[in-house]
């Protein structure tokens, strides 16, 4: 069954001025601790199973309501920062709070908030202590130096100078896989973003253009029905006359497509698949009841909920 407000909003974006824009807001990212949490969770994720990375040049797709994940890889040392949205969504003003509070927990090494704090938040980990292997104290010095934190906050302002240690450019719309420049970057990462990007093999297609050869990928992917539906799997069960109505005019929603089509688009675009966890969704709707698109679906596609893939550029 469709959940009333989400059915609203795809209305009410066929009209302008009636769309709320609260109603487009990504939610998690707005918190610090969030950030702070998933970015240590896929640097933690990869060093558990034994992934060699860098994070120099870092790419986030979809950072959402504010830079705070991007701005932790920045605070961890990374030198340059990507961040690719479809719409604008940060403002100044939060992003600098966020700089503030990041630059305190990373002081404190602080434990990562683990499943009490977000218990929907993944990938999850075996432990939650701060990874001091990963960073040592003379490095967190060197990257949190009240310098270089201010060159971040420069950064942000966009006023960033030519020998700040960092740099940091916001591409909004991402629509060109030309706005990155080839093989330039280290690590790209992203937070349940790419089940709402509609051009998938182009996604993929841009990120391995991106990657050095040797790079990493890290994406947790959220194949739910993000509370359109009173079943976490019940947008499969809309058939499309339907969900053109729920889609509207938004620049963004989900994509529909489950793991075996995330794989298959990994797999083409040239990458090695590293790591595959995936999380059951439980109880849902019943294959009988799912629309005629995705009635063939594998038994695993329609029980997974979510995965976290992790994938390398092949040298």
């Amino acid at each position: 069954m469709i959940r009333i407000r989400p059915f609203l909003a795809g209305l009410a974006s066929w009209f302008p001025g009636l769309a709320a824009r609260s109603w487009f807001r990504t939610g998690g990212s707005i918190s610090a601790r969030y950030c702070y949490s998933v970015w240590l969770r896929h640097l933690v994720n990869l060093r558990d199973h034994g992934i060699p990375y860098r994070f120099d040049a870092v790419a986030e797709l979809g950072p959402g309501d504010s830079l705070g994940t991007g701005l932790a890889a920045l605070l961890s040392g990374a030198r340059r920062l990507d961040a690719l949205e479809v719409v604008p969504h940060d403002t100044n003003q939060r992003n600098l709070e966020i700089l503030d509070e990041l630059v305190d927990l990373f002081s404190a090494r602080a434990e990562i908030p683990g499943e009490a704090e977000f218990p929907r938040v993944k990938p999850r980990l075996s432990s939650y202590a701060f990874p001091s292997d990963l960073f040592s104290d003379a490095h967190l010095d060197e990257t949190l130096a009240p310098a270089r934190v201010e060159a971040i906050r420069r950064a942000i302002l966009g006023e960033g100078r030519p020998g700040d240690p960092v740099k940091f450019r916001y591409r909004v719309p991402w629509n060109n896989a030309d706005l990155v420049e080839p093989e330039s970057v280290d690590l790209i990462l992203s937070q349940a973003v790419l089940e709402h990007v509609d051009d998938l093999p182009g996604a993929y297609g841009a990120m391995f253009q991106w990657l050095k050869p040797g790079g990493v990928m890290s994406h947790e992917v959220d194949f739910a029905s993000h509370g359109i539906t009173t079943t976490w799997n019940g947008h499969w069960a809309l058939p499309d006359p339907v969900w053109w109505l729920i889609r509207g005019r938004r620049p963004f929603l989900i994509n529909r497509r489950p793991l075996s089509y995330h794989i298959a688009r990994t797999d083409e675009a040239g990458f090695r698949l590293a790591v595959r966890t995936t999380h059951l969704g439980g109880e849902g709707t019943p294959r009988i009841f799912l629309a005629p698109g995705f009635r063939s679906m594998s038994d695993e596609d329609l029980a997974i909920r979510g995965a976290t893939l992790v994938s390398v550029r092949p040298s």
